[in-house]
């Protein structure tokens, strides 16, 4: 699909052979914007390449088994689906956006990408670029989870830089990196958020009837991408039944709901959880999901630490399926709010432990 790029903060329009997801006047996040509207349920999907006539132009490998995951039934509820994106190459829905990200990159020429990373990011990214051959850098904290630290640099041969911060400090490393050393840098902008969104068309397409979409929320790439792309469902089907989309935040890392419940901007707040997934104490997305909250029926909801284990533990006693903190961070949501009659979709982001 054709499209343009343009500035979130200051306004900037780029064409789409622009070479960077950062606008380059005022360092702000760039957004997709197709030059007409594409056909986001119509199309006949037996694989995630097949959404490729909606998703920015690119020569993209299709070889990847990405995307199309399952959506199973709950052994807990008889209304409640589990959507498991662990089942993509690297565990983790991130690879819906790395395969946008890394097909750009190759496009453009890059032979270096950088990234910021809580851990699947990276461990998605390295990935996909080396199937591209291209060499991958990664900024993460120094308390990042150990054992995904050492698969990013022995499984995928990624240079890691160790950062004395959080994921917000590493991301504005990451962004200097990509200036100084010419890397292109991906991570949660434009081009992945594009990828993720096609969990909605996927969610929508296997249960039409379906009235809440709870997703986890760590940088608000996925739940801003969410709350965009049903955005456009509303807008382009007006008779269909639009569900609620509810994010999920750790109650020891809550910045988006916080502002959300103030009706305040959203302010920085030190990570103290140890779902490391969604350890994000400024998410780059945070603002623009709070935007488009306005126009659909959406909210936000914590869990404790403690829930998500006692969940974690549970989701593998039940389904024998391994996720992690934040993988589980919908599921425990569902119970918390008691939706046990209305027909519920948790997507379970990840199984990176």
């Amino acid at each position: 699909m054709k499209y343009t790029l343009s500035c979130s903060t200051c306004n900037a329009r780029y064409p789409q052979t622009y070479k960077s997801q950062l606008c380059k006047k005022c360092h702000g996040i760039l957004d997709v914007n197709y030059i007409s509207r594409p056909e986001l349920l119509g199309i006949n999907t037996t694989s995630f390449w097949d959404y490729v006539s909606i998703l920015p132009d690119s020569k993209y490998y299709r070889n990847y088994e990405v995307g199309f995951t399952k959506l199973i039934k709950s052994n807990d509820y008889d209304n409640l689906f589990l959507k498991l994106e662990l089942e993509n190459p690297t565990r983790s829905f991130k690879d819906r956006g790395s395969v946008i990200e890394l097909a750009k990159a190759h496009e453009y020429g890059y032979k270096n990408v950088v990234c910021a990373s809580t851990g699947n990011m990276a461990y998605s990214i390295a990935y996909y670029a080396k199937l591209y051959g291209i060499k991958t850098t990664v900024y993460i904290s120094n308390d990042a989870n150990p054992y995904k630290i050492r698969d990013i640099k022995e499984t995928h041969d990624a240079q890691v830089i160790k950062v004395n911060g959080d994921f917000t400090m590493a991301q504005k490393l990451a962004q200097t990196h990509s200036i100084k050393k010419n890397a292109f840098l991906t991570g949660d902008y434009c081009y992945r958020k594009e990828g993720q969104k096609t969990i909605m068309y996927e969610i929508i397409k296997q249960l039409p009837d379906v009235r809440n979409i709870i997703v986890p929320i760590g940088n608000a790439t996925l739940f801003s991408g969410m709350l965009e792309s049903l955005n456009e469902i509303k807008e382009s089907y007006r008779k269909i039944s639009i569900p609620r989309i509810i994010g999920v935040q750790s109650s020891s890392c809550s910045p988006l709901y916080d502002a959300f419940k103030a009706n305040s901007v959203i302010r920085y707040e030190k990570p103290k959880t140890s779902a490391d997934a969604i350890a994000v104490g400024l998410p780059t997305f945070g603002k623009q999901s709070l935007e488009y909250m306005k126009s659909v029926n959406s909210s936000i909801v914590t869990v404790s630490d403690a829930e998500l284990k006692t969940e974690q533990k549970l989701f593998y006693e039940k389904h024998g399926i391994i996720a992690e903190l934040a993988g589980v961070a919908s599921i425990a949501a569902v119970k918390k709010l008691k939706l046990k009659n209305e027909k519920t979709v948790a997507v379970v982001t990840g199984g990176n432990i």
